[in-house]
């Protein structure tokens, strides 16, 4: 018996969520140490580094879900024609970017996240480097986020605010935090989200 594009689509979603999500706690493992050891070279807080990670993750992945909507936007007008119902189209939207991830302009969104670090008031780069030395990880950032979105339902960064009342079900403290205080002075990880659920716990540093 054929099963319906919603139903397959949804399996195939089921079998790649994993992969994802291991994904994603391997940036935070590995690549994340490696882009802060990079800026610690250039910028002599440790802090400032963890902020710039952590801005870096959460412009990665806006500017990430403006480009998929454009290129989902892009890739309905083309199917439309052959599919009849808004969710048949969806679906086969979703499929297709999933199956062509070139359809993807990871260099402009890698600059655009550059650019919008730049702009960030809150953190700040040495006159003599630019947030370029980060470029790798910010690639692997856009790419990873762009690829969450064609998941159903797709997976999410919790964008955090410094000074917010810290959360043991979204957040671990980092071993340099103060346990007795329940505010966030900053964020070095995000939560991963998934309809509102975590998924994936982040990192946060708490402070009287």
């Amino acid at each position: 018996r054929s099963c319906s594009p919603v139903r397959t689509c949804r399996r195939a979603s089921t079998s790649h969520r994993p992969c994802l999500i291991a994904r994603f706690s391997s940036l935070y493992s590995q690549e994340r140490v490696e882009a802060e050891t990079n800026l610690r070279a250039y910028v002599c807080s440790a802090e400032m580094a963890q902020r710039i990670i952590y801005a870096a993750v959460v412009e990665s992945f806006c500017v990430a879900k403006i480009a998929f909507w454009k290129v989902k936007i892009h890739v309905k007008e083309v199917l439309a024609l052959d599919h009849l119902g808004p969710d048949a189209l969806e679906v086969a939207a979703l499929e297709y970017i999933a199956c062509h991830k070139n359809l993807h302009d990871v260099c402009h969104s890698v600059e655009e996240v550059i650019c919008c670090m730049n702009r960030n008031p809150t953190i700040a780069c040495p006159s003599h480097v630019d947030f370029c030395v980060i470029r790798t990880f910010i690639r692997e950032l856009c790419c990873l986020a762009f690829t969450m979105q064609t998941l159903i339902p797709p997976l999410d960064i919790a964008i955090g605010v410094d000074g917010e009342v810290y959360n043991k079900t979204m957040y671990y403290r980092s071993c340099n935090s103060d346990f007795t205080s329940s505010v966030v002075a900053y964020h070095i990880w995000p939560a991963l989200m998934e309809n509102g659920v975590v998924v994936v716990k982040g990192e946060v540093v708490t402070r009287s």
